[in-house]
């Protein structure tokens, strides 16, 4: 690591003293990079085994890696902390400008521990970390609050500002975090950990500059980054569409969930597919800080105010294809108007988007088979394809106005143990379903993923690759997926955007690692990241996790796949495999 590299500071802040202190750990990001392998190692020095999620004790971790301001696409945060949703591993990646911001702040790594005895935000600019109080803004929504917390701050354009919305403070399990408007740490509760510490916002800035070893080497790797990313074809979907890019070919070869996964084709893709998005509603493109693609599209819904003539409101709806399978398909809504209205409730909540579609969608069969009903539900009608029906409900998982609704906003989970249903109940590991039914490779990775997320080991692709299924062995199958998940732990390590994944190979790692004097070889990087994987978790099983008890939804293999219907029989004998790999870990 160069010498007086920020990376190697952490900021440590202790919400309940008001005090905050800075320590050097070379020697952590020396091991582990920063990012994921920073990370994991903080959450497991700094949270107290066993405790709730929500209590005081539980940290939340910011981490950003070496390649983070120096190399394009290089942007995305990590966060870590007990998840309130599986009680074991919480990880959320996000991007914006929270990474480049953290860094030139003069940190690697954030700590937060403790809980306010007030509503506050946490303001950290040159330094200082001030604790501001925020009862004022308190019960407002992730928008209005970031607003206003914009307006009443410093560094614009060099900062980030980071909010929790209603749901957060309502400590529902997968309330997210809102980053700069349309970026979000979405997944497993972050928001909910910020909200049992009465902290609605972070503000971050700084205006350091980074260190690199040799200024020509750098220029070359940079320039070689930079050309490949804005010519690369799958950069270039990625700018021209977006991930909804994906939702006609996945609609196409059978894989697109539908109407709580009773069906994998959608009659209505088309009004819901990237082209038709763009073509009618797409306002803007954005980026993350440092990346050069903008893959970010932003939608422009423009409606008449009521009882005026020729006046419009417009809102700016950010959308990707996991909202478009969760709040879209998965709940059969084929107006693509109607589906962005929803978007923009449940992102003023402050909900994960996959989690809370999940949900509603799993409600809507449980009252359309009759296991609840409008008692339950407080008088709302769920049915496929009612978006305002939906939009109502999104807003009953925050207020929770009957024991139905404080159920569901537990999860899927949860709500099936007490109602029935989970049959069609689409957790893995009780984190809600990802929108991908490629085949068993898909459903597999979701269970054995250390945050069981299609983003761990991206089964879904192995499936799109398969000839037929079971061309590999389940043994060869958990071999490819494991090695897949542990090579990402470098990528989010450094931290790299997976949809550079292509780019960031693991020599050209190897090379941008070697210019902030952190070379290793591919070799090396592999196997590292194998240790990352095993720490991660080793802290699942150290909260709790049991590979043995974790339930496979019958669902999946109801509704057939793009590759057929799914066999029982090599989805066990595949977990088996997983969880001799996870025993080994202890030993």
């Amino acid at each position: 690591m160069l010498s007086h590299d920020p990376l190697e500071n952490v900021l440590y802040i202790d919400l309940s003293r008001k005090t905050s202190r800075v320590e050097r750990r070379p020697e952590l990001f020396d091991a582990y990079l920063g990012g994921a392998g920073a990370a994991i190692h903080l959450l497991e020095e700094n949270c107290p085994a066993g405790i709730d999620p929500h209590d005081p004790a539980n940290p939340v971790i910011f981490a950003v890696g070496p390649l983070t301001g120096v190399l394009p696409l290089a942007s995305k945060t990590v966060a870590m902390f007990k998840s309130p949703l599986t009680g074991n591993l919480g990880e959320s990646h996000a991007g914006g400008r929270s990474a480049v911001a953290i860094r030139t702040a003069g940190y690697g790594a954030i700590v937060i521990t403790g809980a306010s005895d007030i509503p506050i935000y946490l303001s950290i600019h040159e330094g200082r970390v001030r604790f501001r109080d925020a009862r004022s803004i308190w019960g407002l929504s992730s928008m209005t609050a970031g607003r206003i917390i914009r307006e009443n701050e410093p560094g614009a354009g060099m900062r980030t500002i980071m909010r929790i919305g209603t749901a957060g403070e309502a400590l529902v399990p997968y309330a997210n975090v809102t980053i700069e408007t349309y970026r979000h740490f979405g997944r497993l509760g972050l928001g909910a950990v910020l909200g049992s510490k009465r902290v609605k916002g972070i503000v971050v800035a700084g205006h350091r500059a980074l260190p690199v070893a040799d200024a020509r080497a750098y220029r070359r790797v940079y320039d070689q980054v930079y050309d490949a990313a804005v010519s690369s074809p799958v950069m270039k979907k990625y700018y021209e569409l977006g991930t909804p890019a994906n939702v006609l070919p996945l609609d196409e070869i059978g894989a697109l969930p539908t109407r709580n996964l009773q069906a994998a084709r959608f009659e209505g893709a088309c009004e819901l597919s990237g082209e038709a998005l763009a073509d009618n509603y797409l306002g803007r493109r954005l980026a993350c800080a440092h990346c050069p693609v903008a893959c970010i599209h932003i939608a422009a819904v423009r409606e008449p105010y009521e009882q005026a003539a020729y006046f419009y409101k417009t809102t700016m709806i950010g959308y990707d294809y996991e909202t478009i399978y969760a709040l879209g398909t998965m709940l059969g809504i084929d107006s693509a108007k109607a589906f962005l209205r929803l978007i923009a409730e449940v992102d003023n909540l402050g909900m994960d988007a996959m989690s809370a579609g999940v949900a509603l969608a799993w409600a809507t069969e449980a009252m359309e088979r009759g296991l609840v009903g409008p008692a339950e539900t407080d008088g709302i009608a769920l049915r496929w394809g009612d978006a305002s029906a939906y939009r109502a409900a999104a807003k009953r998982l925050v207020s929770q106005p009957t024991p139905f609704y404080q159920a569901l906003a537990q999860g899927v989970e949860h709500a099936s143990s007490v109602y029935g249903g989970q049959e069609y109940a689409l957790a893995f590991g009780r984190n809600e379903m990802p929108g991908y039914h490629t085949g068993p490779a898909g459903h597999i990775g979701f269970l054995i993923g250390a945050r069981h997320s299609h983003l761990d080991n991206a089964g879904y692709a192995l499936d799109q690759k398969a000839p037929s299924q079971g061309s590999l062995t389940p043994e060869k199958l958990v071999d490819a997926l494991i090695e897949e998940e542990a090579w990402r732990q470098i990528l989010s390590s450094t931290v790299v955007c997976f949809f550079a994944r292509g780019i960031y190979t693991p020599e050209l790692t190897q090379e941008a690692l070697t210019l902030m004097q952190m070379g290793r070889t591919p070799q090396e990087l592999q196997a590292l990241g194998e240790e990352i994987w095993a720490a991660k978790y080793r802290f699942k099983l150290r909260e709790g996790f049991d590979p043995q008890k974790i339930r496979i939804p019958q669902r999946i293999y109801e509704t057939p796949s793009a590759l057929g219907a799914i066999e029982p029989a090599y989805v066990e004998a595949a977990l088996a495999c997983a969880w001799e790999r996870v025993a080994a870990i202890e030993t």
